[in-house]
């Protein structure tokens, strides 16, 4: 299935590029309708007109060592801005737990890309978190936690966030392997959750690409 210009508009206009010049390249992973008719999805340069399934196969070979939960107690529009984040720095997998429906808008599409997985409650995060290996990294800001600043997050890890407001529940917080907050220094008592989420995975990144040397979720361009 490809998208039409509504997937990604910025200011009312469609963005991206028109129908590829003839001839057009017959490498399987390019999607024909697309050759046709141009390419408005929200994608770097590397991925115009490359049929869905095709980019999905190729971040495959690039995605991190690392995933993302987020637990889902309401309609949180956050969720949607985690899974975009988690995608642009090529997250293993998101990890939705609690309701299954979530508020997708913020995602701009982007879970298209992004290996989705539901879970009812904590127990089964958890349980598939030991059977891969993975420690939990909770992320609130509350007593005990300890500064991401000053914090190695460890290679095999799921960054786990709270819902906007509550934050992690208490079973969520039990599950942790370890916790961290993010050192503030203004009046409010905390920050949105998909901010926070952006700060933690763009702080694995800092820790650990480099060393594991991966090429990252694509070649450095902007959407549109």
């Amino acid at each position: 299935m490809t998208a039409g210009p509504t997937e990604w508009e910025q200011a009312g206009e469609p963005v991206g590029v028109g129908p590829h010049p003839l001839p057009w390249p017959t490498d399987r992973h390019f999607d024909p309708d697309l050759l046709a008719g141009g390419d408005r999805r929200n994608v770097v340069d590397r991925y115009r007109y490359w049929r869905r399934e095709a980019i999905i196969a190729d971040l495959d070979l690039r995605r991190f060592p690392f995933e993302v939960a987020i637990e889902n107690l309401g309609h949180d529009y956050n969720i949607g801005t985690v899974v975009r984040t988690a995608n642009a720095f090529a997250a293993a997998r998101v990890h939705i737990v609690g309701r299954r429906r979530w508020n997708r808008r913020g995602a701009m599409v982007t879970d298209r890309y992004q290996h989705l997985e539901h879970h009812d409650g904590v127990e089964s995060l958890a349980h598939h978190a030991a059977a891969n290996d993975l420690r939990i990294v909770a992320v609130d800001n509350v007593p005990g936690a300890r500064p991401l600043e000053s914090t190695i997050l460890p290679i095999r890890s799921i960054l786990l966030f709270g819902a906007e407001g509550p934050g992690l529940s208490e079973s969520a917080a039990s599950a942790a392997d370890l916790s961290v907050s993010i050192v503030q220094y203004g009046s409010t008592r905390s920050i949105n959750v998909g901010v926070a989420a952006g700060i933690v995975m763009h702080s694995w990144i800092i820790e650990h690409a480099e060393a594991i040397g991966s090429a990252g979720p694509a070649a450095p361009g902007r959407p549109g």
